[in-house]
């Protein structure tokens, strides 16, 4: 008996049975016709077209693929540590680097399911994997088959896994109600935005005129149009080299990823060669607008620390010529990106990239400057009790999700029983 499981006590009538013995281990092949599927840590065995997130190649035989039938148990070998199994719903392909298990007949697949996705089986699982330096963990079909299995009898089993279907169904569905909100919430702040640079927080009884610029209708009539060029300067940062990454004159700086929306991710910043030169060309000073110019295009973060730091080329450093509020051109970028204005500039066969000459051209509304101010106030504040409501609700999710684990962990091990249920 494995230390993780040692703790776990048997309920009357139920047994600690070998993995092995519970399923049998397919190697179907040969049916390159079935649908590709996919193991998620949060969802399981899904179809692989229902997911945008799986970056994997599939590969070039698929009749190799193993095939997998409702009811097996799918594992990514180097994933089963972290979750990446389950039960399928469906009848597919996978990799023939997975495994495929066939429960028998003494075994309910839905039971497996929430057992082997416990928070007590993911540590055991986790122990009995192998690590593959630099992240990865392996696990071995002999070790696997090994592993202890609380089995109830088979009745309970279905019983636990109705249950759990039923309990885990109505927590998912409040935590996709929280999320949801989440996300209005989100689209609340795209909105305030939009109507902060278009003049509808500050001067909405303002005559308006038609704009000169494609992605807006109106704006008040005393409102400029400006191109970007106007009233700033932009500079791309320094390309990455063998040689600049090994070189002389190291000093950190900014990648594309190191920019949120609004805010820098610092933590573990790479460095580079940056000589004389580069660092005059490539210094940030509080008040520049850095935007990215790959990615998510157009993402961008007002600097505002006096830190000796530079960035690449993969950013554009926009510095004002003239007295404007950085922040009001970052929530003009904000409202453009979101509109996906940058993207559809982009030729849709390559990944989109705004150079240094359109980012010059583009034009967006330009307010006097106190009211540049009072925009980027209002937007401020409504961001910040936006912001809020967020965390509240993600703390919310957070607490449900851990209630759905700690439903499974309990139930599965026989911990709680099944709540008899009144007719």
């Amino acid at each position: 008996m494995t230390s993780v499981l040692d703790a776990v006590a048997l309920p009357p009538g139920w047994e600690f049975v070998p993995y092995g013995r519970l399923v049998e281990r397919s190697r179907e092949a040969d049916r390159p016709d079935l649908p590709p599927l996919s193991v998620f840590l949060d969802e399981g065995v899904v179809l692989r077209t229902t997911r945008e997130d799986n970056f994997n190649q599939l590969g070039s035989d698929m009749a190799k693929y193993l095939v997998v039938r409702p009811g097996d148990v799918v594992f990514n070998k180097l994933r089963t540590w972290q979750g990446g199994l389950g039960v399928s719903r469906y009848e597919g392909l996978v990799s023939p680097a997975y495994f495929v298990c066939r429960p028998t007949t003494r075994t309910e697949p839905r039971f497996l399911h929430y057992l082997l996705r416990s928070a007590p089986y993911l540590a055991e699982l986790s122990r009995v994997s192998k690590f593959m330096p630099p992240s990865q963990f392996d696990i071995l079909w002999d070790d696997l088959s090994i592993v202890p299995i609380l089995a109830p009898p088979i009745d309970t089993q279905r019983e636990i896994a109705d249950y759990l279907d039923s309990e885990t169904a109505r927590i998912e569905a409040l935590i996709s109600k929280k999320r949801r909100m989440i996300e209005l919430l989100e689209e609340r702040v795209d909105s305030v935005v939009f109507d902060g640079i278009c003049g509808r927080l500050t001067s909405p009884e303002s005559p308006v005129v038609p704009a000169s610029i494609e992605w807006l209708s109106t704006i008040p009539q005393h409102y400029g149009t400006p191109w970007l060029g106007a009233y700033h300067i932009t500079q791309l940062g320094k390309m990455l080299n063998a040689s600049a990454a090994s070189g002389p004159d190291q000093y950190p700086y900014i990648k594309n990823s190191n920019v949120r929306w609004d805010h820098f991710d610092l933590e573990d910043l790479p460095t580079m060669t940056f000589d004389a030169d580069d660092r005059r060309r490539c210094a940030l000073r509080p008040g520049d607008v850095v935007v990215c110019e790959g990615g998510e295009v157009g993402r961008s973060a007002v600097w505002s620390r006096d830190d000796k730091i530079f960035f690449q080329k993969a950013l554009h450093r926009v510095r004002p010529v003239t007295k404007n509020v950085p922040r009001f051109l970052m929530y003009c970028l904000w409202s453009a990106a979101k509109l996906n204005v940058f993207a559809v500039e982009g030729n849709q066969s390559t990944i989109v990239h705004l150079t240094g000459e359109k980012l010059r051209e583009h034009r967006f509304p330009w307010p006097p400057l106190e009211e540049q101010y009072r925009i980027v106030s209002l937007i401020d504040a409504e961001r910040e009790r936006v912001d809020e409501a967020i965390k509240r609700l993600e703390g919310q999710v957070l607490l449900l999700s851990e209630r759905r684990q700690a439903l499974i962990a309990s139930v599965v091990t026989g911990e709680m029983p099944v709540p008899e249920i009144e007719m």
